[in-house]
């Protein structure tokens, strides 16, 4: 049986989930056995500027079984009790508390090496952990025999989660398109914690992330490659949540 909806709120015309991290834990270890449920989008704002460029990619996030807040400023814009749903946070949730249900996981994404080191961090981290399987895609969607082999490889490991690590907007677009065709409970983008959870790379200290300052430790990591989209998105999103909330303009979700 499904959960009844987790109500939203709207942040720019799309729908974030009212929810905190270990109600999003108990809903994601709740779809043990459940088959074709949907996807999990961790929306940041780089996600909500590329929502805003794209009505399609809005889209996606409007029709995801969950689309949390990855970010303090969709937390600042929600109810009382909304919470950061940061994705190395819930992975390494999910995979704790699922050993008591058996719950199966599969990787999919990272760079070479990336999957296999983190079903290794992991398994060590949480012993009982069932990881299933794991796929490295190439650096481009999957032709149709690379999608066959994906689809034959879930339905083998009989997966309840398959954790997608390719970045956005890149791992939502598969989710809500070729992903539909793989035969698991929910796909669950989570981006860089593949990274991150596997040891290739560092993140931001808990300070930093708590005040909103996540963006600022990798920009500094990575000037050259996040300088430009860091500022313009960053910029871009205060202006128009500042008229959101002066109620200078309307963002319906659509």
């Amino acid at each position: 049986m499904n959960p009844p909806p987790v109500p939203r709120y709207n942040v720019l015309g799309v729908g974030v989930s009212a929810l905190s991290l270990a109600q999003a834990r108990d809903l994601v270890v709740g779809a043990r056995g459940a088959r074709n449920l949907g996807y999990v989008c961790l929306c940041t704002v780089n996600g909500l500027g590329e929502a805003r460029r794209d009505p399609g990619f809005r889209r996606i996030f409007n029709e995801s079984w969950l689309t949390t807040p990855d970010g303090m400023p969709l937390v600042w814009m929600g109810p009382p009790g909304v919470e950061r749903v940061y994705g190395p946070d819930l992975m390494l949730a999910v995979c704790d508390a699922g050993r008591a249900v058996g719950l199966r996981h599969f990787l999919y994404g990272g760079k070479p090496g990336v999957a296999g080191d983190l079903a290794a961090s992991l398994s060590a981290r949480y012993p009982g952990l069932l990881v299933v399987g794991a796929f490295t895609p190439p650096f481009r969607e999957l032709d149709e025999p690379e999608m066959e082999r994906l689809k034959s490889d879930i339905a083998a490991a009989r997966p309840d989660i398959v954790w997608v690590g390719l970045g956005t907007p890149k791992q939502e677009r598969f989710m809500a398109g070729p992903g539909r065709r793989l035969d698991t409970g929910l796909m669950v983008g989570v981006g860089a914690a593949f990274d991150f959870l596997s040891g290739h790379a560092r993140q931001a200290p808990r300070w930093m992330q708590r005040a909103g300052l996540e963006w600022l430790f990798r920009l500094c990591s990575e000037p050259v490659r996040l300088g430009p989209r860091y500022f313009a998105t960053n910029s871009m999103f205060i202006l128009r949540l500042a008229a959101q909330k002066l109620r200078i303009r309307q963002y319906p979700p659509r």
